[in-house]
């Protein structure tokens, strides 16, 4: 898939906090011992990938193998850095000597023919990737499971900027540790009443039966729910507010080439799909995740909330 925009720099004094390679802010925030082991992991990481998030991958992948966890579900808004931290986490993970593989559940959306047919079938806003319905989740969940045998497994690449499954991948098991990676990931549905009231303008003007929002909403309640269930945990990256979503999703824009960009309008109108079950994350998702990553408006960590280690439930 698209690679997910390389993180900006931040602000001067953030940049300073990160500072040399034994600053132990994020250690601090994590509420870990910044030991030699972990300085030494986050060292190895990808030296172009911000320190924030070397050293958070260092301090989860640890976290996660002392736990025995199998399945972790990594969330966050659009532009949070997913992409980044799941390739850092992979890195990590090697460092410490097990396997690890990301998988990003923008992958497995519905090839561009299919959501036309689905947005013929249900909904016209069902054409635009990502709200819950929009992805192959038979597939992804057989791939979750297979992932933790041997053999070789074709993974499915899907192109944002062509907005259509562009091929494959293929990946070698067993992996130790799976992580999934998507920005609705976690995600619960809501009781009926408070779907009545379109929440934006995209819901006023091309939802305003509710229709749409009301299936979104079914399948999360379903298919969805039984997928995160299977996940031992979740770790959420949490923007500030949806304006920073909006802008870093823009910024995300600038890596694509110039003729598949989408303009500040369109993104706006893109967020606009995201943005009911986003809000209801923000507000939710830190009283059930794992791990809840604090982000400043500048992209750096502002504050890291554990709600202690679980335990892994054995898998045969």
């Amino acid at each position: 898939s698209t690679p997910g925009a390389k993180l900006p720099e931040t602000d001067g004094r953030a940049a300073s906090e990160r500072g040399s390679a034994n600053d132990s802010r994020i250690a601090r925030l994590a509420g870990v011992v910044a030991t030699p082991t972990l300085r030494a992991c986050a060292e190895a990481l990808d030296r172009d990938a911000p320190r924030d998030y070397r050293e958070l991958a260092a301090i989860l992948a640890d976290s996660w193998r002392s736990t025995g966890s199998r399945r972790i579900g990594l969330a966050g808004g659009q532009g949070t850095g997913k992409t980044t931290l799941a390739r850092l986490l992979e890195q990590a993970c090697a460092h410490f000597g097990f396997r690890a593989c990301s998988l990003s559940l923008d992958d497995y959306y519905l090839p561009r023919a299919e959501r036309l047919a689905l947005a013929r079938r249900v909904h016209p806003l069902f054409e635009t990737r990502g709200p819950p319905g929009s992805h192959d989740l038979e597939r992804l969940r057989e791939q979750l499971a297979a992932l933790a045998g041997p053999g070789e497994i074709e993974l499915p690449v899907f192109d944002k900027g062509r907005d259509d499954r562009v091929g494959s991948r293929r990946v070698a098991g067993p992996f130790d540790l799976v992580v999934l990676e998507g920005w609705c990931v976690g995600a619960r549905s809501v009781d009926g009443a408070a779907l009545a009231e379109p929440c934006n303008a995209l819901e006023r003007k091309g939802d305003p039966e509710g229709v749409w929002r009301r299936y979104a909403n079914a399948q999360l309640a379903t298919g969805y729910a039984d997928l995160f269930a299977s996940l031992d945990a979740f770790a959420y990256l949490r923007a500030p507010d949806l304006e920073s979503i909006r802008r870093w999703r823009l910024e995300q824009e600038a890596e694509r080439p110039a003729a598949q960009r989408m303009n500040a309008a369109a993104v706006d109108r893109f967020v606009e799909h995201y943005e009911r079950i986003t809000r209801e994350m923000l507000a939710t998702l830190p009283g059930r995740a794992e791990w809840t990553i604090e982000l400043a408006p500048d992209h750096s960590i502002a504050g890291i909330i554990r709600r202690g280690p679980q335990r892994a439930p054995s898998r045969a």
